[in-house]
């Protein structure tokens, strides 16, 4: 899938709007399969990349994993980890530069760059069908943030018992699945997927919901779900 970049602004300006620029492109590399760490400009941890092996000429659907509060890109990872060889998924889990994403904690900015140079990294080094975001909790409330901004890039997103959706603009109409289970106590389901899914709804986007009895969490029924949705994706 892909789009035009945005109009040419400064990378900053970009990101403080919350505008990812990388684009698809032809890879300049062999695909590397498995488990790759990511490290950053510094040499410290900057995120995880898991890859199917190839299948002959096939392009993988991206799915960038954002994990929770206080988390880690390992955990992001995880969420969809088990299910990435038999959906030929690439998953690209960053860890957030601080406590939790940029947006949440100080406005977008840091963390969109760093998704930026990883989406970058990705197309220079496989061949790429679409991108997906998604997330857990503070996770799934990013993705759906970063996501409806940029639906001139992102084909859907996956929220995993999100508490919000805060898009400074928004651009495109990407699909929609979310998550939420009935005994959450840290996002009481109530006060938000039950709000927010009503609310995508009358905006025009084509959601997904499913409820599940559990708390804040992900079960492996849900994570099924998730990826047989991503498969109906055109």
């Amino acid at each position: 899938m892909s789009e035009p970049a945005p109009p040419h602004r400064e990378p900053e300006e970009q990101s403080r709007h919350g505008r990812l620029t990388a684009r698809p492109a032809p890879p300049v590399g062999p695909a590397t399969a498995g488990l790759v760490p990511m490290t950053g400009p510094d040499g410290g941890p900057f995120a995880l990349l898991y890859a199917p092996a190839p299948a002959g000429d096939q392009p993988y659907r991206v799915v960038v994993l954002l994990h929770g509060a206080g988390g880690s890109a390992r955990q992001g990872l995880d969420l969809l980890l088990p299910l990435a060889d038999a959906h030929h998924l690439l998953l690209v889990a960053p860890q957030a530069a601080a406590s939790s994403w940029d947006m949440i904690v100080e406005g977008f900015g840091t963390d969109v760059r760093r998704i930026d140079t990883l989406l970058t990294s990705v197309y220079a080094g496989y061949p790429v069908r679409d991108v997906v975001l998604g997330g857990f909790s503070d996770g799934a409330s990013y993705a759906l943030s970063l996501g409806l901004t940029n639906g001139d890039l992102v084909a859907g997103v996956v929220a995993f018992s999100p508490g919000f959706a805060a898009p400074l603009v928004t651009h495109g109409q990407p699909r929609v699945f979310v998550s939420h289970g009935v005994d959450d106590r840290v996002l009481p389901v109530d006060v938000c997927s039950r709000r927010l899914v009503p609310r995508l709804h009358e905006l025009g986007y084509d959601v997904a919901y499913q409820e599940f009895n559990g708390g804040h969490e992900v079960p492996a029924e849900i994570r099924e779900a998730a990826v047989a949705w991503l498969d109906t994706l055109p």
